[in-house]
């Protein structure tokens, strides 16, 4: 083989990868998004039993392709409080299991030699999907389109992976140098490295199953290189923990854990295989004769599902050693009064439709600490007892870092493949956002004027008081009008919160007739009525900026 042909062969491994990878992506984000709402649904049901649990992360790794994008999801939701340790923990031993039908697929369309491949055949609808997407115009239809060209994409670049392989497979150094790497424990180190550079097991196992194929490794090599991988894919959700709060990072330590332990259970039972002269090589080749990439592939499978076996009845003690890994700190500076997000995580941009259920629920998260320190704020006013005074300035700070953050991140999600929709709701909720600030804002206004009233030892009447109380009670029955309808898009209860916001400017106006009667009968000060006409003139705004939030359901 000539040095042109080399160099032809190594550019055209290069482009496998990258078309598979490409591949994989393209029906994640696709299929992501035409099943969001199943996903959803999916992941609702994690707490009815452990195989649930695991049957749920199967299914959507199969759906997703991406054991990594799950295991990611996962996480998110541990740190938005949505999952527990031991729910995440099983969806996590599924997408292990979810992640073996790759390598069926690539088995499958190895076959064929004198006749048609299924590769070829298989890869043929990467042509139908860019008809599909070239000429469709609703987003459904080109969704489908995507998962079409990225499936048919798979096998163009199995088909170069192959095909480079079959290259190499006829040098006898190249063939020479890698049956040096017979040593499993290097074989595994080797498959992890692999998979941690690409951010992929299904490449990995995917080359090494074209590599088997072609004879430039061994069967029993490709297994080893298999279990590696599944110790190099925990790499990303190790990545997304090590940035989030205490209980994603036990989740993909748990993630590591796992795989390492099957590998580990497996590397021991390959030891004793060894010692009678047989190996996972020899085993596999007499189930599965004549079909190398059916061996590789049920192997991965065998793998996956075996250890998930050995593991699962072990949840409850994984959970536990792992909170001893990352313990608790009970410290005035823990994570949990710093600034942080409550449901979304960077990690989550690779998976959109996530991202924007998430998105919202920061956004009604956000909604609920305005609410909160309204509340704290019409309480030191009346009261002008302070204790509540530090809790309303952390949620402030939570508030100022919402404000800017979230719209950060929204920026981001908006350069994702979005649905029209999705991309419709991101461009209102900036406003959301601003508007939720401007709540929490008013409120501070509020929290002034009790210092005005404590500095002049004034307090306000009893009558007033109650007019505040009442003028609390509307404000809360907006709110809970307004969250019903951007939740669910609820138009009926859009018009109530109109109603109530109404009845909030009519009573403000009455407060200030009540005042300027009780400042005639010299029952009130100048000084105390003037905080107490900035108060209600600052909760119709509270008011007001609550009804734009709900208002842009109209737009959906």
């Amino acid at each position: 083989m000539d040095t042109i042909t080399i160099i032809t062969s190594i550019l055209s491994l290069i482009a496998g990868v990258g078309i598979f990878l490409i591949a994989c992506s393209m029906m994640s984000s696709n299929l992501e998004a035409l099943g969001s709402k199943k996903l959803k649904a999916l992941f609702s049901k994690t707490s009815k039993s452990k195989l649930v649990g695991v049957g749920v992360g199967a299914a959507t790794t199969a759906v997703i392709q991406s054991s990594s994008a799950t295991s990611v999801m996962v996480i998110g939701f541990v740190n938005a409080g949505i999952m527990t340790l031991a729910q995440a923990s099983t969806v996590i031993f599924g997408a292990n299991i979810g992640t073996t039908i790759t390598g069926q697929l690539v088995a499958l369309g190895m076959f064929g030699t004198n006749s048609v491949s299924t590769s070829v055949i298989f890869a043929a609808f990467a042509g139908i999907g860019a008809f599909i997407l070239a000429f469709a115009k609703k987003d459904r239809l080109r969704k489908i389109g995507g998962i079409t060209a990225g499936f048919g994409m798979l096998f163009v670049g199995l088909s170069m992976m192959s095909g480079a392989m079959g290259y190499f497979a006829e040098l006898e150094s190249v063939k020479s140098f890698l049956a040096l790497f017979e040593n499993p424990f290097l074989l595994v180190i080797i498959g992890a490295a692999f998979t941690a550079i690409v951010q992929s097991s299904s490449v990995m196992t995917s080359m090494a199953i074209t590599m088997v194929v072609a004879g430039l490794i061994s069967l029993n090599q490709g297994i080893y290189i298999t279990m590696g991988s599944n110790i190099g894919t925990c790499v990303t959700a190790l990545i997304a923990g090590l940035t989030s709060t205490k209980n994603a990072k036990r989740t993909a330590l748990i993630h590591l854990i796992f795989n390492v332990s099957g590998v580990i259970v497996f590397m021991l039972i390959g030891m004793f295989l060894r010692l009678g002269g047989i190996d996972y090589g020899f085993l596999f080749g007499k189930m599965f004769p004549h079909a190398p990439q059916v061996q590789l592939a049920m192997f991965h499978t065998v793998f996956n599902v075996a250890t998930v076996a050995i593991v699962l009845p072990l949840t409850g003690l994984l959970v536990k050693l792992v909170t001893k890994i990352v313990p608790d700190k009970h410290e005035s500076g823990d994570e949990n009064s710093a600034p942080h997000f409550a449901f979304v995580e960077e990690h989550m941009l690779t998976n959109p439709p996530i991202a924007v259920q998430q998105t919202k629920r920061e956004i009604l998260q956000m909604a609920k600490i305005a609410l909160d320190n309204f509340d704290i704020a019409i309480e030191i006013i009346c009261t002008l007892d302070y204790t509540k005074v530090e809790a309303f300035r952390t949620n402030e700070r939570q508030l100022n870092f919402l404000n800017k953050e979230l719209a950060k991140f929204i920026v981001k999600l908006l350069k994702s493949d979005l649905s029209e929709k999705d991309r419709i709701y991101l461009s209102t909720a900036f406003r959301s956002i601003t508007d939720l600030e401007r709540v929490g804002d008013y409120a501070e206004n509020i929290i002034e004027y009790a210092d005005r009233l404590k500095e002049s030892d004034e307090i306000f009447s009893d009558k007033a008081k109650n007019e505040i109380c009442d003028l609390k009670e509307l404000v809360h029955a907006l709110y809970d009008n307004v969250i019903k309808a951007y939740t669910d898009g609820d138009r009926a209860a859009l018009a109530k919160a109109y109603e109530t916001e109404e009845a909030v400017d009519d009573f403000t106006s009455r407060m200030a007739e009540n005042h300027i009667r009780r400042l005639s009968k010299g029952t009130c000060t100048p000084e105390v009525g003037a905080q107490y006409l900035s108060l209600s003139t600052n909760v119709e705004r509270i008011a007001d900026h609550y009804i734009n939030v709900a208002k842009t359901i109209k737009s959906l």
